[in-house]
């Protein structure tokens, strides 16, 4: 069976008339899918019943289900998903006084190996397909109807660019299909080249945000295994120049790890390094550990605040993530990885309330 979400209006258009139905039941077809987000075709009141009938001999709606959530406090939902396969990814619904965003994942796993990320010990297993993507934003939607999702990041598993042809499709249709603002859409990347370069070419309205994580080679080899390919040097002329093809402004994130990236030294080179950068801004993102197993630790309050200043007096933009949901293993890969750890079976997940 296929699915029929990650069609766009037009492809869905030529299935109906491709079975003999006029046009517009292509764009009700749509509306169901992304304005309605039903689950089944046989929910698609608009449409004849003989209609829904040959289309559910072939097609299907959706790609993943639910199989365990934990939540916190301050309303951060972590779910678990799961795809045909049986494969599992994480994605994160997120609550904000002034916008709802959604953190979603763009593969299984990861190949870029970070030494300080859940996801990074998981080994890539597969890209996620354009319907597995979008999917995560509908069925999130769907279960909490009262809260508009108006921000999408590419945060979750997985290194987006990577993935970039149905990273870049998804998000199309995020915007075409469901009315979000390209401005509201985040890519993350650890900092693959050659995808910015193309991205750069595309020139999308969308937010480049690059997960730098340290201002030196040494330091950087050491966390991203990344910039033994790509250093620190050639990472910064591509962004550069993808600033003056898009005129957009570039976000540089830095998970700050205790005793590792967070000293008064590194805080002085990233400083500098930055200064140089066109249209950038820093985002620090205080390491979130739920894990007692980590090798790494997250900085004390104060010293947060030292680095912060420290970087700023370069005239670097400076700001810190609103952090939710620390306490249910809100950083990428933990919930699953916490739950396969237990020899739980994933289906279904015991369903946590925990305090953030």
């Amino acid at each position: 069976m296929q699915t029929l979400t990650g069609l766009d209006t037009a492809a869905l258009t030529n299935i109906v008339k491709s079975i003999g139905q006029p046009a517009y039941r292509g764009k009700q077809l749509a509306d169901s899918i992304y304005t309605q987000r039903v689950r089944s075709i046989d929910e698609i009141t608009t449409l004849p019943v003989a209609l829904r009938q040959s289309l559910s001999e072939t097609y299907t709606i959706g790609s993943c289900t639910v199989i365990g959530k934990q939540e916190a406090v301050d309303g951060t939902i972590k779910y678990l998903l799961s795809f045909n396969d049986g494969e599992v990814v994480e994605t994160v619904f997120l609550p904000y006084e002034n916008r709802t965003s959604i953190c979603i994942s763009s593969q299984v796993g990861c190949p870029m190996g970070c030494s300080f990320c859940a996801t990074g010990t998981e080994g890539l297993v597969r890209n996620l397909t354009t319907a597995e993507i979008i999917d995560q934003l509908l069925i999130v939607q769907a279960l909490q109807p009262e809260k508009r999702i108006s921000h999408v990041v590419m945060m979750g598993m997985g290194e987006p660019l990577l993935n970039l042809p149905n990273v870049i499709e998804a998000l199309t249709l995020m915007a075409n299909e469901m009315g979000l603002s390209w401005r509201h859409l985040t890519v993350s990347t650890v900092g693959v080249i050659p995808a910015i370069e193309k991205l750069a070419q595309m020139d999308l309205p969308l937010t480049l945000a690059v997960s730098l994580h340290a201002p030196t080679d040494d330091l950087r080899d050491e966390l991203v295994p990344l910039n033994r390919k790509h250093n620190i040097a050639r990472l910064m002329q591509a962004c550069s120049e993808y600033v003056y093809q898009t005129n957009r402004r570039l976000t540089f994130e830095y998970v700050l790890l205790a005793g590792v990236n967070d000293r008064d030294e590194d805080a002085h080179a990233l400083g500098k390094l930055l200064a140089k950068q066109p249209l950038c801004a820093l985002n620090t993102i205080p390491y979130n550990s739920t894990d007692v197993e980590a090798a790494y630790k997250r900085p004390q309050s104060a010293s947060t605040r030292r680095f912060r200043d420290i970087v700023a007096s370069y005239g670097v933009t400076v700001t810190q993530r609103q952090e939710r949901g620390q306490k249910i293993a809100a950083a990428c890969g933990q919930l699953k990885r916490s739950a396969l750890r237990s020899g739980h079976s994933l289906i279904p997940l015991q369903m946590l309330k925990a305090d953030a």
